[in-house]
């Protein structure tokens, strides 16, 4: 299930604006780093709302507010591990291979599945399931070795 996801616009804007001030940037030199008009700068700290999300990116990503991590699906490896009753799949962020789980119970409750057909389940679901992966991911919400572990509760 999508969780519905919030931007508090006016929270965002005054922390861009401490970091600046921190950092000792000028409206100008911030502009030139981000690679935007310093009218979009001004625009952006008054609290303006029609600016182009990329100039909002620069602009975030040059005060450290733009979080860049990926993790990434590109191999169908998943197996089912009897020990952990879970489908094991793999992600990666860079060269770094994250391993990722869900549960059966995961699978039955919330995908409808079956103990005989846990793989075809996973298969079928694999887009959700990697997202929900890849949300727990960034969110940092690992296990204490640093694997992602879906449960059915991380659906509901």
């Amino acid at each position: 299930m999508e969780r519905q996801f919030c931007v508090n616009w006016i929270a965002i804007v005054e922390e861009a604006k401490q970091r600046r001030r921190t950092q000792k940037l000028t409206q100008v030199r911030l502009a030139k780093l981000a690679g935007v008009s310093t009218p979009t700068i001004s625009h952006f700290e008054n609290g303006k709302k029609d600016i182009q999300l990329s100039s909002v990116i620069n602009i975030l990503t040059v005060l450290g507010m733009n979080d860049q991590r990926t993790l990434t699906f590109t191999q169908q490896d998943e197996h089912y591990e009897s020990k952990w009753d879970s489908i094991l799949f793999n992600g990666k962020e860079g060269d770094k291979v994250i391993r990722c789980s869900i549960t059966s119970e995961a699978l039955i409750d919330y995908f409808q599945g079956d103990k005989k057909s846990l793989i075809k389940v996973f298969q079928t679901h694999r887009n959700s399931i990697q997202h929900a992966a890849r949300r727990k991911y960034l969110a940092g919400d690992n296990e204490a070795d640093g694997s992602i572990l879906l449960k059915a509760t991380d659906f509901e």
